[in-house]
């Protein structure tokens, strides 16, 4: 069974860090794309990165610039570093992944669509302060 586990979150003012993680177990992560969705109160639920088992990542164009996503496939884990943060990343911040370890699969989940993705985390409560 696929298991996501998200930590990381926390209250932070605008301009600081937060490195998230989402540790991964029941499956064999490399062979998965991941990724990190947000959704904060009265939203839909929203792409913000996502990287496929290629290694080909994609960013929303708000974190642009200012996120890094990254895979150790070694120890089953995603990251999402997060710099200059803005009151607007203010959100639950969910890991998801979807199989992928073939051509076909990968080209149908489409980066930072949460319907493309089957299996997801709790969340982790991401505040930003101004």
């Amino acid at each position: 069974q696929v298991q996501l586990v998200e930590s990381g979150g926390d209250s932070v003012m605008a301009g600081g860090s937060l490195r998230l993680s989402c540790a991964a177990s029941g499956y064999t992560y490399s062979t998965y794309c991941v990724g990190w969705f947000r959704q904060a109160p009265g939203k839909e639920r929203e792409g913000v990165a996502t990287i496929d088992s290629l290694g080909t990542t994609t960013y929303a164009d708000s974190v642009k610039g200012r996120f890094t996503i990254s895979r150790d496939n070694a120890k089953n884990s995603l990251f999402l570093q997060m710099n200059r943060l803005k009151p607007e990343d203010t959100a639950m911040y969910y890991c998801a992944a979807a199989f992928c370890a073939t051509v076909a699969q990968r080209l149908r989940v489409t980066p930072l669509r949460a319907p493309a993705f089957s299996y997801w985390g709790q969340g982790t409560q991401v505040t930003v302060s101004s």
